[in-house]
């Protein structure tokens, strides 16, 4: 189910085969083996399939497997969206792996501490701060 050559201009970040192509809700990419989702304009129902596929596809990614999800540039996320992000977070967590999330804009950071899920993905300010943390040692 690989479709070869559907990515014109995405070659700067070199292009992941076993990454989904860019949608208008979601891109991922690579960075120092740590698979970004980076999560766009409003996430919620409309935005599921495209969301889910790139989350899905992240939590395949090779070990060690970390997963930072990027919500500084969703314009918006509801109840609907934050479970999906909660599914793929359980993906990755069933394999092994970790989750960070970045998020800058108040409203979701508000809805995160509303919902208990600020306790869960531990928000960071910026993707490279959640890029950069090193866990502490156990």
């Amino acid at each position: 189910m690989h479709h070869h050559g559907e990515q014109p201009g995405e070659d700067a970040r070199r292009p992941d085969e076993s990454l989904p192509p860019p949608t208008p809700y979601a891109r991922s990419y690579r960075v120092h083996g740590i698979t970004v989702v980076q999560l766009l304009g409003e996430i919620d129902l409309g935005a599921a399939e495209h969301v889910d596929r790139h989350l899905a596809a992240a939590a395949l990614s090779p070990a060690p497997l970390l997963v930072v999800l990027d919500l500084c540039a969703a314009e918006f996320i509801d109840c609907f969206g934050l479970s999906l992000l909660l599914r793929g977070r359980r993906r990755v967590l069933d394999r092994g792996g970790r989750v960070r999330m970045a998020c800058d804009r108040a409203a979701t950071r508000k809805l995160l501490a509303m919902t208990g899920l600020d306790g869960v993905f531990h928000p960071f300010r910026t993707l490279d701060e959640a890029l950069a943390h090193e866990p502490p040692e156990s």
